[in-house]
């Protein structure tokens, strides 16, 4: 399925284009931004090779990733992205993540984009189960995976190594029959 494109009032998801870089370096080199993700700030490079990879992604057969830029509707600005990801040890599950920038934070952005990607994954996907894991002490992911109905399943211990120790990790999931839009 290429190109996706999901979209609400304030908001609309759409592939990366090369384009994209510099707007998401502004996410991904943000210290504020990665400090509860799986990995440090991005330099310029590493930006280009991620969004290299999620647009070769976007085209393979089958496609099994969905890599996608979050754009403020009234500026047209890309301010963060998300990610649905196929699980290949699930039937018809996927795993989700999203990033904004911190100047967007606090204005309900986030709940809003993962309903849009949820929307996504259980309309045009068919998806079962969609899951999201957390760092232990980013409390406004919790917030936001409740606002959209995302349960708090339990803690997988020491799954992630970041800056030489291991971090927990808190998953969130929806069902689909537990989904609704409210977009």
């Amino acid at each position: 399925m290429h190109p996706v494109t999901r979209s609400s009032a304030r908001l609309a998801l759409r592939e990366l284009a090369a384009a994209d870089v510099d707007a998401m370096l502004a996410v991904y080199g943000n210290s504020a931004v990665t400090e509860h993700l799986q990995f440090e700030p991005r330099d310029r490079a590493q930006a280009e090779q991620i969004m290299a990879r999620s647009i070769a992604a976007a085209t393979t057969s089958p496609r099994t990733e969905y890599a996608l830029a979050v754009i403020e509707q009234e500026t047209a600005e890309l301010i963060g992205s998300c990610r649905l990801a196929l699980d290949p040890h699930q039937q018809r599950g996927a795993t989700i993540g999203f990033a904004l920038r911190p100047e967007v934070w606090g204005k309900g952005y986030g709940a809003e984009a993962v309903r849009l990607l949820l929307a996504f994954g259980f309309d045009d996907l068919r998806l079962h189960r969609i899951w999201g894991a957390r760092s232990p002490l980013n409390e406004a992911s919790a917030r936001t995976m409740g606002a959209v109905g995302m349960v708090e399943e339990g803690t997988i211990r020491e799954h992630v190594l970041k800056a030489g120790k291991w971090r927990d990790s808190v998953v969130h999931a929806i069902l689909e029959r537990e989904f609704t839009s409210g977009l």
